[in-house]
């Protein structure tokens, strides 16, 4: 049993998805569904997923609780929500009210776009994230390596609400680089409210070249900092695609934890994320 705690789905003819642009992102500008989705999933013996917002719009996030409730695939939605409106307590409460609304597990918000690397400290935000805390969901955290800083400043003021970092917070890894990703990173998960993702590592590498030994010095200060048990799997599709196929990410996981014993492993592709997102069972 594997828990594929980060991926996506869209459908262009609901809406676009401005942020694939360039030539780069060409093969993304198709439709991605639950349908797509299944059989690699299950080929690979994933049976649980957490499906995770793309785009700040506030239809999203029903549309994903009303897709988890209808599929048994979905355990889990990290959903979105503006943490700066002054309602967000009463507008998260409805959102739980929803078809779906048990599903809903945690809200992202897409730091990385912010211009200010402290957006997470101001007073707005510090207060729609202690409302998320106050809901029982938790905040995961898409950001570049020069936010994270200010990602440990406000796991530290806000220690009730847990903060899961995606995608180990984007590190450098098609130009090697290991500082000062690795200091920030290490800052973070001091903090016992922290979890982090083994997710999106294969694009931030070459994608046309990448070895599992590129990702390796930065999963391996993953574990290392977090552990396994604050650790999880995702496969981070269909992003993932531009550069490895959903079989392809799994293995190479699979092979950078393989000095871990069962139970830790157990707790890195399972067991992390069922805890953390408390995910659905039925």
């Amino acid at each position: 049993m594997t828990v594929d705690a980060h991926h996506h789905v869209w459908d262009l003819a609901v809406r676009d998805q401005d942020w694939i642009s360039g030539p780069e992102l060409q093969p993304l500008r198709r439709n991605f569904t639950l349908t797509d989705l299944e059989p690699e999933a299950r080929a690979a013996g994933v049976d649980r997923t957490v499906l995770v917002q793309t785009i700040t719009v506030p239809e999203e996030t029903p549309e994903f609780l009303a897709l988890a409730a209808g599929h048994d695939l979905v355990a889990g939605v990290v959903g979105w929500t503006d943490l700066t409106r002054p309602d967000i307590a009463e507008e998260l409460a409805r959102l739980r009210e929803l078809p779906g609304g048990p599903f809903l597990k945690g809200i992202r918000h897409q730091v990385q776009a912010e211009p200010d690397p402290e957006w997470l400290l101001r007073s707005d935000v510090q207060r729609g994230l202690a409302a998320v805390a106050a809901a029982g969901l938790v905040h995961d955290l898409v950001v570049l390596p020069h936010q994270l800083p200010a990602c440990a400043e406000a796991a530290a003021s806000l220690p009730q609400l847990t903060f899961v970092l995606d995608h180990l917070g984007k590190p450098p890894i098609a130009s090697g680089e290991h500082e000062p990703w690795a200091t920030a990173l290490r800052t973070l998960a001091a903090l016992p409210n922290t979890v982090a993702k083994l997710s999106g590592l294969v694009t931030e590498a070459d994608p046309a070249s990448w070895t599992p030994a590129d990702l390796r010095p930065y999963t391996d200060t993953a574990l290392e900092t977090f552990g396994p048990d604050r650790l999880m799997f995702g496969s981070d599709w269909p992003v993932c695609t531009l550069a490895a196929t959903y079989d392809q990410v799994l293995a190479t996981a699979e092979e950078l934890t393989g000095r871990l014993d069962t139970s830790e492993r157990t707790a890195l592709f399972t067991g992390t994320a069922t805890r953390v997102y408390g995910l659905c069972t039925g």
